[in-house]
């Protein structure tokens, strides 16, 4: 894989704050790359520099080879955008609104005909490309912000917050979507407050801190690194004392709630075992063993946290 995306100290400064401060990193080739962090952290800034918005104050940005500042045109001639805020017109029909921006494009007719035709069947507006936008529902205009993101066929796809607000019908369709893409062979930088979305979408994430970038890494090893204890909640078909439990190799601690207990332990696999052991030496059969991993959330929030002084 190449990098597509290669940001090197993107800095940003808006009056005495730095809302962007010498932030770094890169997007391979083929994955999917989740933006993530708290609102006011730098997010949109980023993304805004990326895309040719607004111009950095420091550092450098390439996108698909071309520098976004000295050839801003022949990068986004390259990627797709789709922005949290509907840009269809609302005036103009679904058909009007991609024959438009193949114009805008630079796409011949013929071309830009047979690509939206393509494009509404593949987002489900097929029956409605003949009445006008401003009929739409919500996740029916972001269906066709998709589209019209893709009418020129890019190699990137910018996304900011793609479901935010849609019904669960049309934000399955959208991830739907957006996996056949990634699928085809499209890159897809995905900004989202959506945890649950970043964690099944991408194949990295970056979370941004009042400016900084504080980790980049897969979801699974975020998720990890953030916690050291492990979670096993169990039950028996017998009670079991509570003591005879934090004896145990690799436990900790364990707090029964209802018919079930509750296990902090430094080895996972350590407990499990002397949990299986402990059951047979006392003719109790284990009714449910569950792991339970931290989630992206959890580690989202830990990253994010202030340091306490």
């Amino acid at each position: 894989m190449r990098p597509i995306i290669q940001a090197d100290n993107l800095t940003k400064i808006f009056g005495n704050s730095t809302a962007v401060d010498h932030v770094s990193f890169d997007v391979q080739q083929g994955e999917i790359f989740g933006f993530l962090g708290q609102n006011g952290a730098g997010k949109t800034t980023t993304t805004r520099m990326l895309t040719g918005v607004i111009p950095p104050d420091g550092g450098t940005a390439t996108i698909l080879g071309y520098d976004i500042r000295s050839n801003p045109v022949m990068a986004k001639q390259k990627f797709g955008v789709v922005p949290e805020t509907s840009t269809a017109y609302a005036d103009l029909t679904a058909w009007q609104n991609l024959m438009l921006m193949g114009e805008l494009y630079g796409i011949g007719r013929p071309t830009a005909v047979q690509r939206s035709d393509e494009l509404l069947q593949m987002v489900g507006l097929s029956e409605r490309k003949d009445q006008k936008v401003q009929t739409y529902s919500k996740g029916m205009k972001q269906r066709l912000i998709l589209a019209m993101a893709l009418i020129n066929e890019p190699d990137l796809l910018f996304l900011d917050e793609p479901t935010s607000g849609l019904d669960v019908q049309s934000t399955h369709m959208i991830l739907s979507l957006l996996r056949e893409l990634n699928e085809e062979g499209a890159t897809i930088f995905l900004t989202t407050h959506n945890m649950e979305e970043a964690n099944q979408l991408c194949h990295r994430v970056g979370i941004i801190r009042n400016g900084r970038m504080v980790a980049i890494d897969a979801p699974e090893k975020l998720k990890a690194t953030i916690d050291r204890e492990h979670r096993i909640e169990v039950s028996f078909d017998h009670d079991i004392p509570g003591d005879s439990l934090t004896s145990l190799d690799g436990i900790i601690r364990a707090t029964k709630t209802g018919d079930k207990w509750q296990i902090i332990a430094d080895n996972r696999d350590s407990a499990i075992r002397s949990l299986v052991t402990l059951s047979a030496q006392n003719h109790a059969s284990i009714v449910t063993l569950n792991t339970r991993a931290p989630t992206l959330d959890e580690a989202f929030i830990r990253l994010t946290q202030e340091e306490q002084s």
